[in-house]
């Protein structure tokens, strides 16, 4: 696929995604929403991609929102399509990809740009950033998992009001509130993403596919999140990578994984 929105490198273990749309401070609208899609949907497929940084271009933003000129007219219907097909091809597809996604957020991330952070499994964060979720101020709700992950996140307390309240907090803030790991100045995000990502690289890309489904499955409705993480954990004593994790710590000796 020919992307006119994102930039793709996978040259290495460590793929980066940079959203590349600057002139409109990298908000989402459809076709940058399918491009994602496809570009998640290869990397998951490639063993050999590792880990994925996810982050925004410029020093603006990471995705200051939607495209709202896409919907300012749309139906009722058309709305609840409209999130329903969003949070399938990309805000629930990121959080379920068995690779690991590091959103590297580079400034603001409002709206469906949080909502993207969100989803992805890790989140730091440039001491510029400001984080929030706007939507009320608009006249609706975040439609892309936004009310359900940052309560998840943050707490139902502290969702309720940066929803109410339209607010926006700054980086410090959102590391105090849990819903990024690190703050670093803008010029050191990358290299922090990049060493992050190089320390999950040296593990089973097997066993974080799996540990992944097991966290995520806490959070889902009606399912048991110990029987998954029993199931998952019995599931990797099949796997090549268990035999040579186990091997190499027996042989003391550092694994090389196959991941399979």
């Amino acid at each position: 696929m020919n992307y006119q929105n994102i930039l793709v490198d996978n040259s290495q273990a460590i793929a980066q995604v940079t959203i590349n749309r600057p002139e409109k401070l990298n908000a989402l609208n459809k076709a940058t929403i399918e491009e994602l899609n496809h570009a998640f949907t290869t990397l998951n497929a490639d063993s050999s991609i590792k880990v994925i940084i996810l982050t925004g271009s410029g020093e603006k933003a990471f995705v200051a929102g939607a495209d709202i000129s896409e919907f300012a007219s749309f139906s009722v219907s058309e709305g609840a399509q409209l999130a329903a097909q969003g949070q399938a091809l990309l805000f629930d597809f990121v959080q379920n990809m068995t690779t690991p996604v590091i959103a590297a957020i580079n400034g603001f991330a409002l709206g469906g740009g949080l909502e993207l952070a969100m989803a992805s499994h890790l989140r730091i964060a440039s001491d510029n950033a400001k984080m929030g979720l706007p939507e009320t101020s608009l006249g609706v709700i975040p439609g892309y998992g936004g009310t359900q992950r940052l309560a998840q996140l943050i707490g139902k307390g502290r969702a309720m009001e940066l929803v109410m309240t339209a607010g926006m907090i700054d980086a410090q803030t959102a590391l105090n509130y849990g819903l990024v790991n690190h703050v670093v100045p803008q010029e050191e995000l990358l290299t922090l993403a990049n060493s992050i990502a190089t320390k999950i690289v040296k593990n089973s890309s097997v066993a974080i596919g799996y540990a992944i489904g097991a966290i995520n499955a806490n959070f889902q409705d009606g399912v048991n999140g110990y029987q998954v993480e029993i199931d998952n954990f019995g599931t990797c004593f099949g796997t090549e990578d268990f035999k040579e994790g186990t091997t190499a710590f027996l042989e003391k000796r550092k694994p090389v994984f196959p991941g399979k």
